[in-house]
């Protein structure tokens, strides 16, 4: 088998042959421009399983013609992807603190053929040139899914009961449809009821399955959104990604995601450093007067007492630090593998004895792992499989620390941004599709000459 690293030669476009040929990266641009179909049809996240077929097929076809190349670091992913199939071995037993029989052997197994469709993404990209499937052709298909996100974020908040019976769901088994966790990922709906501040509201969640899945998602493809048709946009590109960047302000606010809120400051925050290693002392300051704007804007608004409200409601913190801490105990009990899968909790964080029963069945045995992709990994893989999986990001970061270009810049933002994310989302799948694809996107412009002129900043 021939794999290398990197090489300063783009591998030649593939031969053209007779027929109806589709564009090289189709699968790329259909899997996530066309994802707010795919939503409607009932795939959803079952979409990167789909598509990861042709992006596979592709790769094995460019492994004959010309080898295949893989990332610098990618032994580590590799590594964390053995520890994630070795763990299924200890799915039969149960973690201190956790309630026997509760791990689904069924959700373990999707989890690690997720993890497996992701990296045929991750490779997809890289291997193709620029040239094949070009950083803004990548940048304006994630931002029109960024609009697609916004749009399904104001759905949400000002018509929050819409919902429909997606073609798959109505091909399912009834029982199997109606099981409620794949009722979440098959049935589309605008927004998902919690009580949060005291009482029953609306949180936008179109057009993914969760309303947190929805603020971890829209924070990174407003990235590409502004990267793809602002900066590298004109006319219409520019006028609705303005707009849309305007109103997703409501939906924003009205999702009442604490996590999205600090993780947009923060994207800021590494938008002025990176403008400022640029020498852009105009556009920092031209941001920073954007910012106060909208930090006005809010004030006066009716946003601000929204926002006021849930800092006073934590709502769900307790839980969320019992979680935490199940999950730490699960990992330090079994630190090299873990348990290969999630578990529930023995009773509540109050009592071992306050469980789940026909009279409350949101009472207790919640989930350890489902409250951040750094809880998932403790408990699923243990502390080994953790530092694999958080190596292989931190070791692309490092490397590609001096691109301060502006694809560069915006692919490290959706890595960094998975070190914050994962005390409060779980990555799984799409935001870790995107931040793969920034891995990919690095890698590319290194390995075929990118880097010099991404270290001076004059690259795109």
């Amino acid at each position: 088998m021939s794999t290398r690293h990197n090489t300063a030669v783009a591998a030649p476009s593939p031969p053209s042959s007779g027929g109806v040929r589709l564009g090289t990266g189709w699968p790329f641009v259909a899997l996530f421009a066309g994802y707010p179909l795919w939503w409607a049809l009932g795939l959803g996240r079952f979409a990167f399983w789909v598509f990861a077929v042709p992006m596979a097929v592709e790769l094995v076809r460019r492994h004959r013609m010309y080898g295949l190349r893989v990332p610098p670091g990618f032994v580590l992913w590799v590594l964390f992807l053995v520890w994630a199939v070795v763990g299924l071995a200890l799915i039969g037993l149960t973690p201190p603190g956790a309630l026997p029989g509760s791990a689904g052997a069924l959700g373990a197994l999707a989890r690690v053929g997720t993890y497996l469709a992701l990296t045929v993404l991750l490779l997809y990209v890289g291997n193709l040139s620029r040239r094949e499937l070009s950083d803004l052709r990548v940048a304006r298909a994630l931002g029109w899914l960024g609009l697609a996100t916004v749009a399904g974020g104001l759905l949400g908040t000002f018509a929050p009961h819409v919902e429909f019976t997606a073609p798959l769901e109505l091909a399912l088994p009834a029982s199997l449809a109606a099981d409620p966790y794949v009722r979440d990922l098959i049935h589309p709906a605008a927004a998902q009821f919690m009580n949060v501040l005291g009482y029953e509201a609306p949180r936008p969640k179109a057009p993914w399955e969760y309303t947190n899945t929805w603020g971890n998602n829209l924070s990174l493809l407003l990235v590409w959104l502004v990267i793809g048709w602002i900066c590298r946009g004109s006319g219409w590109r520019r006028w609705a990604a303005g707009a849309a960047l305007g109103l997703a302000l409501v939906p924003i606010v009205y999702s009442l995601n604490r996590g999205l809120w600090v993780g947009l400051a923060l994207s800021l925050l590494f938008v002025l450093v990176q403008l400022l290693r640029r020498g852009r002392t105009a556009e920092v300051a031209l941001c920073v007067l954007a910012s106060g704007a909208v930090a006005a804007v809010l004030l006066v608004s009716p946003l601000m007492g929204v926002m006021s409200e849930r800092v006073a409601n934590p709502h769900s913190d307790a839980g969320r630090a019992a979680d935490s801490m199940a999950a730490v105990a699960a990992a330090n009990a079994s630190p090299i593998a873990g348990w290969g899968s999630t578990r529930e909790v023995l009773g509540s964080s109050q009592s071992i004895a306050v469980g789940k029963s026909p009279e409350c069945p949101q009472c207790g045995n919640s989930v350890i792992g489902n409250n951040g992709q750094l809880w998932l990994l403790l408990v699923a893989n243990g502390w080994g499989g953790t530092a694999l999986f958080l190596s292989f990001f931190g070791f692309t970061v490092w490397r590609h620390r001096h691109d301060v270009s502006l694809v560069g810049s915006g692919a490290l933002l959706t890595i960094l941004l998975l070190f914050w994310y994962m005390f409060w989302y779980v990555a799984l799948t799409a935001p870790l599709a995107i931040s793969l694809t920034g891995v990919a996107l690095l890698w590319r412009r290194g390995a075929r000459g990118g880097t010099a002129a991404a270290v001076r900043g004059d690259a795109g």
